[in-house]
């Protein structure tokens, strides 16, 4: 093993001719010999053997072990032969040198410091390991730019790992051969082409999948750049400023370049394959810029020059709708946009042009008006049809049950649509005869299926009137078959007013029972001092009108009327008994009867009794009927009685001289106005 481990026996100078070792004749016959080959450069692509370094050495020291019986008469005979000079591989050929080496074990022994022999063979041996280490670099250094081909033998979390033919692994960096969407291109056994560039510290060689790519088709896309012919590549990845294109190589797709308007959302683009043209390339960098919007804009330029041929005013073009706004809609006529606006899209109404077009969407437009100068082109879709409202007169005539969809809803009605571009207005009023609709919402939503009646048709101002309450059953017709005048009817109190209270007899008829209708004896300022709301109650049919709409109810009139009552029993002269309720200026309100009041004037309340006057709130009295007027429900008292009284008073205003009385405003009660006061003083006297 010590012989083996001499450098001067086994040493293999590696010249920088890449000159291959050989043995001398007597070794040659002991053992086949071992020499490097090298293959021909025929394509880019070179193949080598794997690089065996001991297989050279461990057969020479065996064949001298046997010939010389003496270590170092072998060793003598063998040093003036050692090496000799082969032929120069021809100049097409990359032939990586062979390395010398030492055997496995006397390495191990050299590593592990275990090695018996002296200094001087532990220093020739890891000399030689030195140089089989360089031989190994030099063998790398071969390569060069060259191609080799290597097997996909695993993945790791950084690299790929191949086996490119050397006694340790190629390492490709994984982020070099993902796909667009992060996976890897690549599975165990597959073969794929790389460039070797160096070997790594912590072992294998880094090797390079891109550059091989780059080196491939680097004459392909330099001609492309030259003749600015496109090139068709698939998006891959996004990068900072732009996308990467994969056109056999991975180039620079700038996102200004991407498209001839700007591109908000460029992960869209992702995966496609897209014809781009090189306009920028550094071989030394490696570096490609590709662009879309030059291929584009040609072809833009080439579409507009025909478009423009045709284009002109009320011309019927096809376009494709390429852009969608709150306004309207962009079409490209063919090199030219046009703008479709969303008022000419329809002869109804839409709330977004997305209800008539989407995006991509082939369709006919009419030109209505073309800016040759600022290259703008108004655009019409409801032009290529009739007006509908033209002929709506004759095609929907009042009184006509039509059949359309709720478009929308508001505050004050709802908005049918007839049909295209004809709608016309239910008005809340016209959904039902029930005047407790609050919203149209609570009876229709947009979507709806209804029918409606034609009430009137305006096509100048483009209005049409429908009415659905038409098409039910008008409870106001039969109203008065139903409940006649005089008739007792029930229901519950829905709202009260300053005037009355109404009540709702049946769905959507509602009574009103006047203020005046709700008591025949007490003065009721307010219906919530008879009624409440919501309470049920029962009233008399005093009147119906179904023309107004209008149905008139009393409460009152339940009860017999107590002034008929008195008015049949009691005539002038009779003495009732009375007790005074309110006093005034000029007399006083005496209740002769329940609910029937009477009027005291103060004329006729006598002289006053012990300083009090006998008209005092609260005293009861006997009081004779002077005056009754049964159309106007009134009665006046007295509290004179007797003939002597009536005499003696008759001689006082015969003797007293006459003047003139001061005139008191008298305060009538309901019953009673200041006129009837005045003209019954008249009449008395």
């Amino acid at each position: 093993m010590a012989n083996v481990l001499n450098p001067e026996t086994e040493s293999i100078t590696l010249n920088t001719e890449l000159e291959t070792p050989t043995l001398d004749p007597a070794t040659e016959l002991e053992r086949p010999l071992y020499e490097s080959t090298s293959n021909p450069e025929s394509t880019s692509v070179v193949e080598t053997a794997p690089l065996d370094a001991d297989a050279l050495t461990e057969p020479v020291a065996q064949a001298a072990t046997l010939d010389q019986p003496a270590p170092s008469e072998t060793l003598a005979a063998a040093e003036p032969e050692a090496i000799a000079a082969t032929p120069e591989p021809p100049a097409e050929a990359v032939t990586p040198p062979v390395a010398p080496s030492v055997s496995p074990a006397a390495q191990a022994q050299v590593r592990a410091g275990t090695h018996t022999e002296p200094a001087d063979d532990f220093s020739e041996a890891l000399a030689a390991f030195e140089r089989e280490q360089a031989a190994e670099a030099a063998a790398v250094e071969a390569y060069g730019d060259k191609i080799v081909s290597g097997k996909v033998e695993k993945q790791t979390e950084k690299y790929l790992v191949i086996d490119v033919g050397l006694k340790s692994e190629g390492l490709i960096p994984i982020d070099q051969v993902l796909d667009h969407t992060g996976a890897v291109k690549f599975q165990p056994g597959d073969v794929i082409d790389v460039v070797i560039e160096r070997e790594e510290p912590e072992g294998g060689y880094l090797v390079s999948y891109e550059k091989a790519q780059r080196l491939r088709v680097w004459d392909t896309i330099e001609k492309a750049a030259n003749d600015k012919t496109p090139v068709t590549g698939t998006v891959v990845s996004r990068v900072k400023g732009g996308l990467t294109v994969d056109i056999g190589m991975k180039a620079f797709l700038p996102g200004s370049q991407l498209e001839i308007r700007p591109v908000r959302n460029l992960d869209t683009y992702l995966g496609q394959q897209i014809e781009v043209r090189v306009i920028k390339l550094n071989k030394k960098r490696g570096n490609v810029v590709v662009s879309r919007k030059e291929i584009l804009e040609e072809e833009q330029n080439s579409k507009r020059s025909a478009t423009m041929e045709h284009l002109a005013e009320d011309a019927i073009l096809t376009g494709t709708v390429k852009n969608l706004t709150d306004y309207g809609a962009f079409v490209d006529l063919g090199g030219i946009d046009g703008l479709l606006h969303i008022t000419d899209m329809s002869w109804g109404r839409l709330t977004h042009p997305r209800d008539l077009v989407n995006v991509g969407d082939e369709i006919q437009v009419k030109v209505l008006k073309f800016d040759k100068e600022k290259q703008r082109v108004s655009l019409g879709f409801k032009q290529l049809t009739p007006d509908p409202w033209l002929d709506a007169t004759e095609r929907y005539p009042v009184g006509a049950k039509v059949h359309g969809r709720v478009l929308s809803v508001t505050d004050y009605g709802a908005f049918v649509e007839l049909e295209q571009g004809i709608e016309g207005l239910v008005h809340l009023s016209e959904m039902t005869w029930s005047k407790r609709l609050k919203h149209p919402s609570k009876l229709v939503k947009p979507g709806d299926e209804v029918d409606t009646v034609v009430l009137s048709v305006n096509p100048a101002d483009r209005r049409i009137s429908l009415g659905m309450k038409q098409l039910l059953e008008n409870p106001w017709e039969s109203l008065t078959d139903k409940y006649p005048v005089g008739a007792i009817v029930e229901g519950r109190v829905r709202n009260l007013t300053d005037f009355g209270a109404f009540i709702e007899i049946e769905d959507g008829i509602d009574g009103l029972v006047h203020v005046s209708n709700l008591s025949w004896t007490k003065r009721v300022k307010h219906p919530s001092e008879v009624v409440k709301k919501g309470e049920k109650v029962k009233a008399v049919v005093l009147g119906v009108e179904p023309q107004n709409r209008r149905l008139s109810l009393g409460i009152k009139q339940l009860q017999p009327d107590v002034w008929e009552s008195f008015f049949a029993t009691h005539r002038v002269g009779d003495v009732v008994h009375g007790k005074i309720l309110r006093t005034a200026q000029f007399g006083a309100f005496v209740e002769i009867a329940e609910g029937v009041e009477g009027l005291c004037h103060i004329s006729e309340a006598g002289d006053p009794v012990d300083g009090h006057s006998p008209l005092e709130q609260g005293l009861e009295n006997e009081f004779k009927i002077i005056k009754i007027n049964v159309e106007e429900k009134k009665v006046g008292l007295s509290l004179r009685t007797g003939s002597s009284h009536e005499s003696a008073h008759s001689a006082a205003e015969s003797s007293s001289p006459r003047r003139e009385q001061p005139h008191k405003q008298p305060v009538s009660s309901s019953t009673t106005t200041l006129g009837d006061l005045v003209n019954w003083r008249k009449g008395e006297r």
